[in-house]
Parts: C-alpha cells; sequence; structure tokens
C-alpha cells in the first residue's frame, strides 16, 4: 500500500521525533518496510510535518483498543438510559480521546 505525501511527511515527522518503526508502520496500517523506504527518500525530497501534525506517540494498537473500550461504555449509557444517558455518554468518549491521545513514554 503507498502512501501519500502527506503521510510521508507524517512519517518522516515520528521517525524524528524519535517513534520506533513498528509503532509508524501500526499506525499507517503499512508494514516497516514502507517506513525505512520513506526514511529513505523513496518518495524524494519531502519535508516532515511539523510536531503538530503527528499523532500521539505509543502503539495505536492498544490506544485503538482503550478508545473502544469507552466507545463501548458510551453506547452503553445512550441503550440502557436513552436521552438521559447523552452527558455520560460525552464524558465517556472525551476521557476515552483524551488518553488515546496521551503520549506515551
Amino acid at each position: 500500500m503507498a502512501l501519500t505525501n502527506k503521510e510521508a511527511s507524517i512519517v518522516l515527522g515520528m521517525a524524528s521525533r524519535g517513534d520506533p518503526e513498528h509503532d509508524i508502520a501500526a499506525y499507517f496500517g503499512v508494514n516497516q518496510g514502507r517506513v525505512a523506504e520513506i526514511k529513505g527518500g523513496a518518495y524524494g525530497s519531502i519535508p516532515m510535518a511539523p510536531a503538530e501534525l503527528l499523532p500521539p506517540t505509543g502503539s495505536p494498537g492498544p490506544k485503538g483498543r482503550v478508545l473502544r473500550a469507552y466507545a463501548k461504555d458510551a453506547l452503553k449509557a445512550l441503550a440502557d438510559k436513552g436521552a438521559d444517558g447523552i452527558a455520560e455518554a460525552i464524558k465517556e468518549l472525551e476521557a476515552g480521546l483524551k488518553r488515546f491521545d496521551a503520549n506515551e513514554s
């Protein structure tokens, strides 16, 4: 699967930040060879994305599983409480996104 130039610039930014190649590859759903190609210049002279456009650090798999659990709790609140569960569902989703967006060391 080929990545766009914009995605390649994010790969370069993540690599410059020190993210492991396997985390970068997992974020885009590609193998580490694609990341190595981009780092090696296979996409030409592409500028790296600025820090504010980079995803949070850490493997996306565990982050996605945690976010999924929060989303399930939000749906349960809505299913069980209807309109009375909206505030609870919003809190669950906000908490899930906060955890997902947190940088990991």
